[in-house]
């Protein structure tokens, strides 16, 4: 089972790299669930993390795109793969909250190399097992899940049905609510073959500036006591 640090700082990337983890998702602005990072994070990321999987989310909000979105995106993925980038963490869906399955489609056909991992858009799709197999055909290596719920804690029967039901066709990561208190049952009961969290805590930044903002920033006892919780 591996292990993913959803990375949105210097910070976490320095942290994730010390503390070896197997991979980081780097994004930014996780106030807003992530978005995609800079060209000089990914950059900085490449040169001084671990395996780098960077999402490419370009807006806050739901995960119907328009056109000129997709063409955002697509920018986003050229960049990306210019950089050296491996993986990519990408999630879209229709307006009636189906698979975006033909832009889907023609994103792989462009960017055939990288390791794709659908995100938890897909806890926001219609049927679970038809966007499992959805991802399976159009050659996804991950789904990152909470279990078609909110939390993992309340995924957790259908994080254990998954499981079975990918049967080794694909990669399930288990996140949303990943702590201390539930990652070790998460790894017994579940048993998937990667787990997702932040270790992030509630921050004031730059308090005595007027442009000062409460951030989710990474707290490296929070990730340590994660860590140490799953034994």
């Amino acid at each position: 089972m591996k292990l993913e640090l959803c990375a949105a700082s210097i910070e976490a990337i320095i942290l994730a790299k010390s503390l070896h983890f197997d991979r980081i998702e780097l994004c930014q602005n996780l106030e807003q669930g992530g978005l995609t990072p800079s060209a000089g994070m990914i950059t900085l990321a490449l040169e001084n993390g671990p395996d780098t999987h960077v999402l490419i989310r370009p807006r806050a909000g739901g995960f119907c795109y328009s056109a000129e979105e997709i063409a955002v995106i697509e920018s986003d993925l050229a960049f990306c793969q210019r950089a050296g980038v491996q993986g990519v963490v990408i999630g879209l869906l229709k307006s009636n909250f189906d698979l975006d399955t033909e832009a889907l489609a023609n994103l792989r056909q462009q960017f055939p190399d990288f390791v794709w991992t659908f995100h938890r858009a897909f806890d926001e799709s219609i049927d679970w097992k038809r966007s499992m197999d959805q991802l399976i055909k159009l050659g996804f290596h991950r789904i990152l899940t909470s279990g078609f719920a909110s939390h993992v804690d309340i995924g957790l029967p259908n994080l254990k049905e998954m499981m079975q039901y990918a049967n080794g066709r694909i990669e399930i990561m288990a996140g949303g609510g990943v702590n201390a208190g539930n990652i070790a049952k998460i790894a017994r009961e579940v048993q998937p073959d990667a787990i997702h969290f932040s270790g992030t805590i509630k921050v004031l930044l730059d308090e005595d500036s007027a442009f000062s903002e409460t951030i989710l920033k990474v707290d490296e006892h929070r990730v340590s006591r994660i860590l140490e919780s799953l034994g």
